[in-house]
């Protein structure tokens, strides 16, 4: 469980929180929300959030799985361990610690953003384990987040730079943040300022800015995973918000990639669709619970 010090300001109703211990090493433990019954369902985050990311969608879900919300490794109340690699051979460790040490079977994993990369290169790896892979907004393009604005683009520059970066990941103004998250929205009023206060009061804990660094210069092995996606045995559905940073050729080159993927595009909606659209996604995932 997170300490008293850090324990998160928002709490998801019907949810406990749970931690897979360390096991020593670099791996560190790794923090999860659980609610409802019925398969499992792992839930996977996007860059620079945490499993309250799912807030919205883990209520309409959970009548029709058990659902697990990983914070991935570092990032949320997961611990942060001095050293660590969080390049995606890294992550998709941590994914696998929670599928084999909980020894879940006949998966659903769903992730956003970088979580989706990992739930596709996760069921590569456990094909004995998953069902079916959700892949929303998929993190596997080149510019990423710097698509959002020019101030994204400034922020993530300067956090990469040699020198001055280490210092600017440990700047991170409340405005800033926010317009950079709406920057991934359709509708930027679904970003609610208790969620950016949360994600403020995670980017506070000691270690985080190392850790926000990190997974930014490991970006590029998410682009990297791609080759990993014909691997996958489950059945696919990629998912794009209509006005996702990526483009109409990073979305066909997935669906020529995947042929036999099912494909969905949401009108109006940007990279975060769960915080917007998150009647959309449970409509999705309980079709095919």
């Amino acid at each position: 469980m997170p300490s008293q010090e850090s324990r998160p300001s928002i709490h998801i109703p019907g949810t406990t929180s749970h931690t897979l211990p360390a096991r020593g090493g670099r791996e560190g433990q790794l923090r999860y929300l659980k609610a409802g019954t019925g398969a499992p369902l792992v839930l996977l985050h996007t860059v620079r959030t945490q499993a309250e990311h799912f807030r919205r969608l883990v209520p309409l879900i959970a009548d029709h799985y058990t659902v697990h919300a990983l914070d991935l490794p570092g990032m949320g109340y997961s611990e942060i361990v001095p050293g660590a690699s969080y390049d995606e051979p890294a992550m998709r460790a941590g994914v696998e610690r929670l599928l084999t040490e909980l020894d879940l079977h006949d998966v659903t994993l769903a992730g956003e953003s970088m979580g989706a990369v990992l739930a596709l290169t996760t069921a590569a790896d456990l094909p004995e384990r998953v069902r079916r892979v959700v892949a929303v907004n998929a993190y596997d393009f080149r510019g990423g987040i710097a698509r959002s604005s020019l101030l994204a683009r400034a922020v993530v520059t300067g956090v990469l730079a040699p020198g001055a970066g280490p210092l600017l990941a440990r700047v991170e103004p409340k405005p800033a943040l926010r317009t950079i998250l709406q920057g991934g929205l359709g509708d930027r009023s679904a970003l609610r300022e208790d969620y950016v206060d949360e994600l403020l009061q995670v980017g506070a804990r000691p270690g985080y800015p190392t850790v926000a660094r990190a997974v930014y210069q490991a970006l590029p092995s998410l682009i990297a995973a791609r080759s990993r996606y014909p691997e996958v045995k489950a059945p696919i559905h990629l998912v794009y918000g209509e006005k996702d940073w990526s483009r109409p050729s990073d979305r066909q080159a997935n669906q020529h990639l995947l042929p036999a993927a099912d494909f969905t595009q949401i009108p109006g909606a940007g990279h975060f669709v769960a915080l917007e659209r998150p009647d959309v996604l449970a409509d999705l995932l309980n079709a095919v619970a």
